[in-house]
């Protein structure tokens, strides 16, 4: 069994923006539940949407022991439709 290493730059590497190209083509696939969520920080999103990937992101960066790929294909099977 592997073990994940922390990644504090992983959006600085390849597998950083792979998994920015996943999200983002789950938010073009209609077959995926990907509406923007509430967002209380005005300053940020002054229309109080947070974007799906900015919020997946923003997760994945604030917990950095997470498997980005697990965490992926956690979210494809949660949001997809049926």
């Amino acid at each position: 069994m592997s073990t994940y290493k922390k990644k504090f730059n992983l959006f600085e590497t390849e597998e950083g923006v792979e998994i920015k190209e996943a999200l983002q083509k789950m938010v073009a696939d209609a077959s995926y539940n990907t509406r923007p969520s509430y967002s209380a920080n005005v300053a940020i999103y002054p229309d109080r949407l947070m974007p799906f990937v900015n919020k997946h992101m923003d997760y994945l960066r604030n917990h950095p022991a997470t498997d980005p790929w697990h965490y992926v294909s956690n979210l494809r099977l949660i949001t997809r439709l049926k």
